[in-house]
């Protein structure tokens, strides 16, 4: 049985404007000390979906019209305010994108640090201490019997994200969910913060859904791989199979985006055209305008994710079909 579980979700938000539809339709599952990556562009519903099974998602304007999360028996979605608390930042926790936003900067890193231990067990300051002390000391923070003390300001980017992730494992979560925590930091630092996730999970035996739009960050941490666009997901399968056998065109266009695939000297690829405005209906395949493969019943009918072997399915009606 699966840790997770997610089938059908929508998440929508209602606006002035329109109701923009961030995630349509949305399935996947995830086993215990397993790692999923979820990649695509930005706007394509990554975040909102893992916010969305966190209850993290502002309400209004957002709203979950439809689907179930379910984590070892308890619906994410459908629980009580008091399971939901029980669960959050206990069982589950969260990496944030930008640590300098999610960090308090009024408080000290031990208070943030020691305060859902506090939470969620029966334990004494001095022994939270105890633990956040360890916790530093094991994301790499030299010093940390002092710098436990800082204040966020006082720690580079790449230390902040640390003691994100201190926080966040602090209670030895079976789920973690991480939102790019490597997009704002160097080369250097995030192969550093990857192994550090890396490590750690095989530690804590954790599951780990990694968001990112960085294709080459998924091949060397990942597990399995659900590619996303315009809020659903249109290409799953294990991240060898994805990297080797890439079967949606939109999947491949991200591969070719890759720089370090490209000859030195030529012109970088670009995949033409714009994501598309989810406050209007997507009849079809909502990579359709933007794919030179594209024929008019990919902009006229929906495209349901079919197997294609080992494990691997896509939503291309025209590799369905075996025209290309």
């Amino acid at each position: 049985m699966p840790l997770l579980s997610v089938k059908d979700l929508r998440t929508y938000f209602h606006t002035r404007n329109g109701i923009y539809r961030a995630v349509d339709g949305v399935s996947f599952s995830i086993e215990r000390g397993e790692t999923l990556g979820i990649v695509g562009e930005s706007g394509s519903g990554k975040s909102v979906t893992c916010y969305s099974i966190m209850g993290l998602v502002p309400q209004p304007p957002g709203r979950i019209e439809s689907g179930t999360a379910h984590f070892d028996g308890v619906d994410l979605l459908h629980c009580t305010p008091r399971e939901s608390r029980s669960l959050r930042g206990k069982r589950i926790a969260m990496i944030f994108q930008d640590p300098m936003t999610s960090l308090n900067p009024y408080m000290r890193i031990s208070e943030q640090l020691i305060e859902p231990l506090l939470i969620h067990g029966s334990i004494s300051r001095r022994a939270a201490l105890d633990q956040a002390l360890s916790m530093l000391d094991a994301v790499g923070i030299n010093d940390a019997a002092k710098r436990i003390h800082y204040y966020p300001h006082e720690f580079s980017g790449g230390m902040r994200q640390r003691v994100m992730i201190a926080m966040a494992l602090i209670t030895q979560p079976e789920l973690l969910i991480a939102d790019e925590p490597t997009t704002a930091l160097d080369v250097t630092v995030q192969a550093q913060i990857l192994e550090l996730i890396k490590r750690l999970q095989k530690e804590f035996n954790m599951a780990v859904i990694f968001i990112t739009h960085d294709l080459g960050v998924v091949s060397g941490l990942c597990d399995r791989v659900q590619v996303m666009y315009g809020g659903r997901i249109i290409e799953t399968a294990s991240t060898r199979s994805l990297f080797y056998e890439p079967r949606h065109p939109y999947t491949k266009a991200l591969q070719q985006s890759i720089p370090s695939l490209q000859q030195k000297g030529t012109q970088l690829f670009t995949i033409p055209g714009m994501p598309p405005d989810l406050s209007k209906p997507l009849p079809g395949c909502p990579f359709a305008p933007r794919c030179s493969s594209a024929i008019q019943a990919c902009r006229e009918k929906p495209i349901e994710l079919a197997p294609c072997g080992n494990g691997h399915e896509q939503s291309c009606s025209r590799v369905q079909a075996g025209e290309i």
